[in-house]
């Protein structure tokens, strides 16, 4: 099933639009993809996950997981499942969502 999310500022896939998170669940803009800048966000729906590998990143050794978005296939980022460096472990459970597999949803008021 696909989750709506409600609010005024929603994150979508931007190849099929489906819902991935809300504005507040953005933990850092400051994350860089494949293919460019991320965003880190504590919560995303509508995702399923690749097998575990581990990867060397910028950050140093993580134990991830590719992020596909559930309607389209498209993958999205990739989700931190184990972080090795204490000062890494805060990444822990949360996302990593490119910037360009992403559009910005802003709510519009239906007309009463």
């Amino acid at each position: 099933f696909k989750i709506f999310l409600c609010g005024s500022h929603i994150y979508s896939c931007s190849n099929c639009r489906s819902h991935l998170a809300k504005h507040d669940q953005i933990v850092s803009k400051a994350f860089q993809g494949r293919h460019g800048r991320a965003y880190l966000f504590s919560n995303v729906v509508n995702i399923s996950l690749g097998p575990k590998e581990d990867r060397v990143l910028i950050t140093g050794l993580h134990t991830v997981a590719d992020v596909y978005c559930n309607c389209c296939q498209a993958c999205l980022g990739w989700k931190y499942v184990e972080a090795f460096e204490e000062s890494q472990k805060y990444k822990e459970g949360k996302c990593i969502i490119e910037k360009a597999k992403m559009v910005t949803e802003h709510a519009t008021r239906l007309a009463d």
